[in-house]
Order: structure tokens, then C-alpha cells, then sequence
């Protein structure tokens, strides 16, 4: 299973957990991770979502760099800034908190099957997103905050 999830935090508004799901069936032809364009479609919907420009702070996960993602980049720069965390700080990044809660949610958990799996999972990331101290919980764990220099 494939999951993508922008953690969003803005002053003076709740934390948001906006997330995609795609499993993996093993078929063939069907591709094992998420592409440039799944990312950029997160994006595009996050900016809908959220009515309001992004500065998303990325991890460097190849596909993340890929060109036509760069290229993507370069032509929203009006309601797109993004900055790189540093070659591997995960201890910086809030949506390894999210990843965190989750896998210790499924611990014991046996799934009959791809789509049982797949919507317990998705039941749990609703349980996160519609807590939001738990979303905030994940940016004080990395000590960074949202005071602007």
C-alpha cells in the first residue's frame, strides 16, 4: 500500500491531515509506488482544500526532484514555495508522526485481504485527521514551530 500525506499547519487555523491511498495488488503492469503525477494531484487538491498559497517542506524522496515535478513546481511558484529538508532528517518531518501513530494502531492487526487492509487504514487516518491535537502533536515532536524569522 501507497500512502502520501501532507501534514498542514497555519496560525490561527485547526492542523490538517490531507492524505492519499493507493494499494498495491500486484497486477501486472500496475505500478509499485506513487508517481510524480499522484504527488502533484495531493498538491493541487491540498491548495483546493486549504484556499490559501503552500510552503511545503519536503523530504528528498526521488520522485519528489523527478523534472516534470520540479517543472510543476516552477510554474505554481504564485501559491507554491518549496523547501527541501535536509539529505535525512525524519526527526524534522511531522508526517513521520502521522506514519508513527498509524503502524502502531495496526500492530496486531491481520487483514483477510488488500481492501480490508486498505479501509482500516483509511479509518485510522480519519481517526487522526478529525483530532487535530494529534496532528499538532506531530510538529511540536520535531521542536519546530510556526514563527516566521
Amino acid at each position: 500500500m501507497n500512502i502520501a500525506g501532507l501534514v498542514c499547519y497555519r496560525p490561527g487555523n485547526r492542523s490538517r491531515l490531507i492524505y492519499r491511498i493507493r494499494p498495491w495488488r500486484r497486477r501486472k503492469g500496475e505500478a509499485k509506488s506513487l508517481a510524480w503525477t499522484d504527488y502533484r494531484d495531493l498538491l493541487l487538491a491540498a491548495h483546493q482544500q486549504l484556499g490559501a498559497p503552500i510552503v511545503l517542506v519536503w523530504d528528498n524522496l526521488s520522485t519528489h526532484k523527478m523534472p516534470p515535478m520540479r517543472e510543476f513546481i516552477d510554474e505554481h511558484t504564485d501559491w507554491l514555495t518549496v523547501v527541501y529538508l535536509p539529505a535525512y532528517a525524519p526527526q524534522l518531518n511531522p508526517a513521520e508522526g502521522i506514519w508513527s501513530m498509524l503502524k502502531a494502531s495496526l500492530v496486531n492487526f491481520a487483514a483477510r485481504n488488500p481492501d480490508h487492509l486498505t479501509r482500516a487504514v483509511k479509518r485510522r487516518l480519519k481517526m487522526i485527521q478529525y483530532q487535530s491535537r494529534l496532528v499538532d502533536g506531530c510538529l511540536t515532536q520535531t521542536r519546530l514551530t510556526m514563527e516566521t524569522a
